[in-house]
């Protein structure tokens, strides 16, 4: 009779696995051994006990609940030495049990489970749990992309070898099976020899990653983080570098405080005012350091070029050189002064802000598909207060691209079918891209004011898309999960990135355009490599979508940007997270480090600019940040508030002033 109730529970759960194959041929097993007549060979009690016992949890929900509050009751009463270790196990088995329980379809069991732990998690994994709130049923587990997601994927889970031979003990001696089979699918353990890891780095050890793929091997791939041999900075070192302070010019700003000076820009449907810039007061100490303490740039090793690069013409070439040799050195005692340019009557209607790399130009990403383009110099140009004429009193002025005479004061770009999610300047001002939901991107000429090329590739909304620090080459990011590097010259994709687990937010390019890292909704950034295609790093640390990034010049550091407010500086080479910068409260949408790389401005949703010393917080050792908050308030130099005006851009032009956008949001 047991033998029957074996062969029927193998049968059953080969059919329940798709086992197909193995199952005809245990059958076909099973029928020759019947013809044959042979004697039934006696199995172990033991066994037999083991696999019917099996079949009956594979069956019952209540195990689910039983099994893991026994799991989770034996993890809290551990040894404090390896609890933390031992309860980072809990959240990823919660989740695939309650997903379990709604696949075979015991809605309810799987709510009450869900509501009875939920609480546990709630601290770390808000977000998440908010979105499995909406699984309902098993057809909601495909449509789902987040659950959909988890389902195909992996965790991985850093634990010492003392505490992983805890948990294995433990699941064995109560022969939790179906705890057991959750960890056995679901679970990379990544074991380590030693005492267990610090609880702060409990952030970096649960990490969803896609199933086959390890993050410690990828993190082990070479990268070469200088910088471009030959570039315009190297021409200017090995020149002489800066030229006398008397030859400087007299816009250069020069000492002592920032104050933030604003610019008002007509948001694309009423008239602005614009105030004058107020000249800030300088002291003499910048100048006179600015190539003394020797920049990060020119300490960091030189590579070659991946990519072919184009030719720069001889005038743009003197002209950045002029910027940079009036560059001013800025550093946690001299800081930047600030020009803020601020939409208004946008009606919520403003997507997106960009700022050209000298200030001169600012385009702004509309909700009704339109792309609009302010030209600093004419605004500047107008006598007394100037009221700009905004397409709510005077529609004729639509119809010309900005040729229609004094009275419009932006050049209309229209060709997209959708919202504008990002643009982006060349690196000379001569051309702009725009990227919509449209799935297209778009290149704009500045100077022709027509739409040159439309750029299809993607199959979904582009959320963003990034000139490279040469021009010619540019990266943009999906909501199909790719990101894709293109040529201005060429209607196809270069290279295509994939592997990210859902959308990718956000794009930027390494300073030697040999790598681009993006920022996904799946909590990490990816650095690619732009002539391979492989993911040669992936950060993992973030606890909410990745929204903005920003390369330092020397290349060697990135910043990354959060919905929840966080700011993260990671080391290229190693991976790993140098510091956390917090103090945000709200969505970080812009990142930017001043020209020689000791500074990084950060803009938010909670309408305040926010300036941080890279040196310090590059410098500070790991084991100091457990001991009080008071290193983080150092990193913070100066927070710049608004006075209802989430910060969309920052740009720092090659000179160190600052530039900021936003549209003015009473609501803020």
């Amino acid at each position: 009779m047991d033998e029957e109730e074996i062969e029927k529970a193998v049968v059953a759960y080969l059919k329940k696995k798709g086992f197909k194959q193995t199952e005809l041929a245990f059958q076909e097993e099973q029928q020759h051994s019947n013809n044959n007549n042979s004697a039934n060979s006696q199995i172990d009690p033991d066994i037999t006990k083991k696999i019917l016992s099996f079949s009956q949890f594979e069956t019952g929900p209540e195990r689910y609940q039983e099994e893991y509050s026994k799991l989770r009751s034996w993890a809290y009463s551990s040894l404090d030495l390896y609890k933390h270790e031992l309860l980072r196990v809990l959240y990823p088995v919660f989740i695939h049990c309650f997903m379990e329980l709604v696949a075979r379809g015991h809605i309810q069991e799987a709510r009450a489970f869900f509501n009875s732990y939920r609480e546990d998690h709630e601290m770390t994994h808000l977000r998440d749990l908010q979105k499995l709130e909406g699984v309902l049923s098993p057809s909601h587990l495909e449509e789902m992309e987040f659950a959909h997601s988890i389902r195909l994927s992996k965790v991985n889970i850093k634990m010492c070898q003392y505490s992983y031979d805890l948990l294995l003990q433990y699941l064995h001696k109560t022969e939790s099976i179906t705890m057991l089979g959750i960890i056995n699918e679901r679970i990379n353990f990544q074991v380590s020899p030693g005492q267990p890891g610090s609880i702060s780095d409990d952030a970096e050890v649960v990490t969803l990653v896609a199933s086959g793929h390890d993050a410690s091997l990828i993190n082990q791939k070479e990268v070469h983080w200088g910088l471009l041999e030959d570039s315009l900075e190297e021409r200017l070192e090995k020149a002489g570098g800066s030229v006398p302070d008397s030859e400087k010019l007299d816009g250069d700003p020069k000492e002592g405080e920032v104050e933030e000076n604003k610019k008002s820009v007509e948001g694309g449907k009423q008239g602005a005012s614009l105030k004058k810039l107020k000249k800030d007061k300088v002291g003499v100490a910048t100048g006179k350091s600015s190539r003394t303490e020797g920049s990060t740039v020119a300490t960091a090793p030189r590579v070659k070029p991946e990519l072919a690069l184009p030719a720069i013409p001889s005038e743009v070439e003197h002209s950045i050189l002029e910027d940079l040799r009036n560059r001013v050195q800025l550093s946690n005692a001299a800081l930047p002064s600030v020009s803020f340019y601020t939409f208004v009557n946008t009606h919520n209607g403003l997507n997106c802000a960009s700022i050209s790399h000298d200030g001169s130009l600012v385009a702004g990403g509309f909700s009704d598909s339109s792309l609009k383009v302010w030209d600093m110099a004419k605004l500047g140009q107008q006598t007394g207060p100037s009221f700009l004429q905004g397409e709510t009193d005077s529609p004729t002025n639509e119809h010309v691209l900005g040729s229609s005479g004094g009275r419009r004061c932006y050049t209309l770009f229209q060709g997209h079918s959708g919202p504008v999610y990002s643009a982006s300047f060349s690196p000379y001002g001569d051309f702009l891209l725009s990227s919509s939901s449209d799935s297209t991107i778009r290149l704009w000429s500045t100077k022709l004011n027509a739409n040159l090329v439309c750029y299809k590739g993607h199959n979904y909304p582009v959320w963003d898309v990034q000139f490279s620090p040469v021009g010619h080459y540019f990266a943009s990011s999906s909501h199909d999960r790719t990101a894709r590097i293109w040529s201005i010259d060429r209607i196809q994709p270069l290279r295509i990135m994939a592997g990210h687990l859902s959308d990718v937010d956000c794009v930027q390019w390494h300073a030697n355009c040999n790598y681009i890292a993006t920022g996904s909704s799946d909590k990490t950034v990816r650095l690619w490599d732009v002539q391979s295609g492989e993911c040669v790093r992936i950060f993992i640390g973030h606890r909410s979508m990745i929204l903005s990034l920003a390369m330092s010049p020397d290349g060697r550091y990135m910043a990354s940007g959060d919905e929840d407010g966080t700011v993260m500086m990671w080391d290229l080479s190693s991976g790993r997270c140098i510091t956390p910068l917090v103090g945000h409260s709200s969505c970080v949408w812009s990142l930017a480090f001043s020209g020689e790389g000791s500074l990084l401005a950060s803009g938010s949703a909670d309408c305040t600019v926010k300036l941080w010393d890279v040196t310090t917080s590059t410098k500070a050792p790991l084991k100091d940040e457990n001991k009080s908050g008071s290193n983080n308030r150092l990193r913070s130099l100066k927070t710049l508030p608004t006075k209802a005006t989430p910060v969309y851009a920052l740009r720092f032009s090659r000179r160190n002033l600052l530039f900021a956008a936003g549209a003015f949001s009473k609501s803020a």
